[in-house]
């Protein structure tokens, strides 16, 4: 199954939410990605420009990212962002393809 990073900021709602209720988000990030046949595999608070990482595994892409909308939705966060994440291994197929692909692409004004 494929991989997933999420990155996500919380609102101003988000923040003060959290300080009206401190608790572990982790249950419902796991609940949702379940939902639609995905797993959590990671959940972290961290410091900088994101305030949560989450990493994931759902059947397809546009799973990962309706999840990320769906909490988007619910004004805790003011920013979602997720990206797909390769093993070293297995992008060692990608790059394979985009060499087989190099050849062919011309440039603007080439």
């Amino acid at each position: 199954m494929p991989i997933f990073i999420t990155y996500a900021s919380y609102s101003r709602a988000g923040i003060k939410g959290m300080l009206k209720k401190p608790a572990d988000r982790t249950g419902p990030v796991k609940a949702l990605l379940k939902k639609v046949g995905g797993k959590l595999l990671g959940f972290y608070m961290t410091t900088g420009e994101n305030d949560v990482v989450v990493i994931s595994e759902a059947p397809e892409g546009t799973d990962a990212v309706a999840v990320g909308m769906a909490v988007a939705a619910s004004g805790a966060v003011s920013k979602v962002e997720t990206v797909r994440a390769w093993t070293a291994k297995d992008f060692v197929a990608v790059t394979k393809q985009a060499a087989k692909l190099a050849g062919v692409y011309k440039p603007p004004g080439g």
